[in-house]
Formats: structure tokens, C-alpha cells, sequence
């Protein structure tokens, strides 16, 4: 059976914070899809952390940087002009759906063009099914290149942020218009239920971002009081309910550190405020690093720690898990469908400084506890968030509804999974 030729479009691809994507593109390849993967803008340097990185940067269509050739954009657009009233619907659609605001109708119409590069790029190619990650305004792209072009396409979504503004980004339509969609939890969907009309409920499924946890595989017994972050340094994650953490604890555990793994617009802020405290010695800001680097970071550690106030699923939660380290995060969206409080790990309520320290304090005290933490979180992870059986899910969907048959399940039965 020949599987169908797909494109991947994010914003930015390949990005250091989405490894996932990475994941699932290179199992939908060794499944035997051919992917072209699509970025709207060329990523920046930073993300490049590793030879992955580099390699799937240099095979990427890069939209922005074709739209910036006029005979490209003008040879792309006379091509969907020829059929006039699906050209000046799909106008109409992206006039329909944009922002209020003149800015708003501006970004809509620049994504109008963009769509119209992208289509007469994915059509010389081949390509027969479109996959969207991250449904803001590269889902924009993909949904007004599908309406151009007939091309079937489908989206992921995440959240948390894209529930902060559903109606700015136009999900509804988005989940109307879609062949199906992809959804990162059992909440995601819900959260996608409130603005979807319920006719498209059916075809909004369940497929996890995963991890291979055979690149996790457990160590031998940590015996030390080393602490790890992995994410953005922004806001939303609430880094400094941990540097606060850190500084009641410091004189009951002398040995404790904490490493903090990536960046973001917070980083000088936080740094600041560990100097201010005196815990220079303790926490180590690393910046980004590679999926290897990272799964050498928790090979080292006792404790992985969490705090954030918005999440989906967090990925970096699925690795530690993997490599067997107990986690301590919060009680949030669908991080309770990964964590199970008091079995895989520990979940807090959001922003409780208090009660995060003494959580902490209790993993660090307590060797026995976080081995029994990390067993069960591995276990979880290898059951439910294998990245090789999720990238199945998608191509059983992908096949499934470009073949015209609709799937009624949420999730894949365990037995076809295994």
C-alpha cells in the first residue's frame, strides 16, 4: 500500500521547543509517508541546537522566503486564479475570518498570499494531505491553501494560549473547515468542544505528542539533590515559585541545585532576582539544549520540576518520565491525564509556593519515594505517550479520512496499538 504524501507546516520548524514535531515527522517517514516539511518564517539560530535540527532545517520550504520572489507570488497566484470562484471565496474567507481591526484584515490578507505560494508549492510536490502544528496563523495558511486548492488538510492543537483568544484565531472555523482534527488531551478537546460546532465533534480525535522512550532509558539509583527545569523561561511557567522553592530549602539540603534548560523574554528577570537571593552557586541558567544534551541532563538528576500556571501536555514531562525521574508539577489542564498524583509523581495547585516546597522537600528526602515515582511514570509513558505509536494514530486518521472513512474513535484500541 503506497501511504499518501503529506506536508507539515508550523510558524517556525524545526524550533529547539518542539522536538515533538521533530518525533513525528521522522516515524510518519519511517512509516513510509514522504514529508515535506514547511515553515511560514526561517527559524532562528538558537533553535539549531543539534545536527536533527540543522539537517530537517536545510530540507524545509521556507513560505516567507518564497513570497518574497514577485514572479514567485504572482506565478503562484495566476495559477489559482484560473478557477475565479474558488480564488475570490477563499478572499472572501480569509476577509470573513480575520481579526477585527485593520491590522487584523492586513495579517489575513498577507496570509492569503502566503497560502497561495504554499498551495502551487505542495501541488507541484504532490502532495496530497497537509498537517498543521499549532493552530494560530500557520493553521490560518493551511486552511485558506486548502480552501485555493481542494487540498484535504487537518491540524494538531495544543493549547494552552490558543484557548486565551478562540475567537481571535477563528478555531471554530478552523475545526469546521478541517478534515479532522488532532487533539493533545482529553481537555484540549474539550476546550476545542466549546467553540467547535457539535456536527464536527466526531472528527476531533485524540493523538499524543510522544517521546521514544527507548532514548530514555532508566539509570542506575541517583543519590544526589540535583533539581531540573526544562522550558521557556516566560511567565507562564512559573519559574520563580521554584528560585523561591530553592531558597527556603537551601539550608535544610546544602547540596541542593537547580538547572534551568532554555530560554525565553524572562531569562535577564530571573537571573537578576538569583543573584538578588544570593543563589548563584545553586542555579544554573544553561540556555537550550539538544535532545541529547537534555536526556544527559536527566540521566543526572533526582527531581524534575515543573511549576508552570498554563500548560497542554508538556512534552519535557513525558521525558523525565521516561528516564525514570519523579516529577513535580501542577494540576493543570491535561497534565493530570500524564500524572497521576501520589502514583507517577506529585501535582500541586498552581502559584502555592508552600505547598511546591514542602513537595519538593518530601522528593528529596525520600529515595525510595522517587523510585517508585519513576517506575510508574515510565510505565505510563511507554503505555499511553510512545511517540512511534501516536505517529500511527496520525497516519491510520491521515489514510483513514483521505479515503473517505471517518473514524469513530477518540483513541486507538489498545489491540491495534499493540
Amino acid at each position: 500500500m503506497t501511504l499518501p504524501k503529506i506536508a507539515y507546516l508550523t510558524g517556525e520548524y524545526p524550533r529547539a521547543s518542539d522536538t515533538f514535531i521533530q518525533r513525528e515527522v521522522a516515524i510518519l517517514r519511517a512509516l513510509g509517508h514522504e514529508v515535506l516539511t514547511c515553515s511560514i518564517r526561517t527559524t532562528g539560530a538558537e533553535h539549531l541546537v543539534g545536527p536533527e535540527q540543522r539537517a530537517e532545517h536545510a530540507r524545509t520550504f521556507k513560505v516567507l522566503d518564497a513570497v518574497r520572489n514577485p514572479a514567485t507570488t504572482l506565478r503562484s497566484h495566476w495559477r489559482w486564479m484560473k478557477t475565479p470562484k474558488r480564488y475570490l471565496s477563499t478572499l472572501a474567507l480569509a476577509w470573513k475570518t480575520a481579526p477585527k481591526g485593520i491590522k487584523g484584515r492586513l495579517y489575513n490578507l498577507i496570509y492569503f498570499v502566503e497560502a497561495g505560494v504554499l498551495a502551487a508549492k505542495l501541488a507541484d510536490e504532490g502532495v496530497t494531505h497537509l498537517h498543521n502544528h499549532i493552530a494560530k496563523a500557520s493553521c490560518t495558511v493551511a486552511m485558506l491553501a486548502g480552501e485555493l486548492s481542494g487540498l484535504r488538510w487537518s491540524f494538531t492543537i495544543h493549547g494552552p494560549d490558543i484557548f486565551f483568544e478562540p475567537h481571535h484565531w477563528r478555531i471554530d472555523e478552523k475545526a469546521a473547515r478541517a478534515a479532522f482534527v488532532s487533539c493533545i488531551s482529553h481537555f484540549c478537546r474539550s476546550q476545542l468542544m466549546c467553540f467547535a460546532d457539535a456536527q464536527h465533534w466526531h472528527k476531533l480525535h485524540i493523538v499524543h505528542c510522544g517521546v521514544d522512550p527507548s532514548r530514555y532509558a532508566p539509570k542506575p539509583v541517583r543519590t544526589g539533590l540535583r533539581a531540573l527545569f526544562v522550558g521557556r523561561l516566560a511567565g507562564v511557567k512559573g519559574v520563580p515559585i521554584l528560585i523561591e522553592a530553592v531558597a527556603r530549602l537551601a539550608t535544610t539540603y546544602p547540596d541542593l541545585t537547580l538547572r534551568l534548560v532554555g530560554d525565553g523574554p524572562d531569562r535577564k528577570a530571573l537571573e537578576a532576582e538569583v543573584t538578588k537571593r544570593g543563589l548563584q552557586d545553586r542555579i544554573d541558567f544553561l540556555g537550550y539544549k539538544s535532545q541529547a544534551e537534555v536526556a544527559e541532563e536527566l540521566a543526572q538528576t533526582d527531581v524534575f520540576v515543573l511549576p508552570s500556571f498554563a500548560e497542554g501536555v508538556p512534552v519535557v514531562l513525558m521525558e523525565a518520565m521516561a528516564s525514570r525521574v519523579p516529577v513535580l508539577t501542577t494540576r493543570i489542564a491535561g497534565v493530570p491525564e500524564l500524572v497521576e498524583d501520589g502514583v507517577s509523581g506529585r501535582l500541586m495547585p498552581p502559584g502555592d509556593v508552600d505547598a511546591f516546597a514542602e513537595a519538593l522537600s518530601k522528593l528529596l528526602s525520600d529515595s525510595d519515594l522517587r523510585q517508585t515515582y519513576g517506575a510508574a511514570g515510565r510505565a505510563k509513558v511507554v503505555a499511553d505517550y510512545d511517540a512511534a505509536q501516536e505517529a500511527q494514530w496520525l497516519s491510520e486518521l491521515i489514510v483513514s479520512y483521505g479515503e473517505g472513512r471517518a473514524v469513530p474513535s477518540l483513541r486507538p484500541s489498545k489491540e491495534a496499538a499493540s
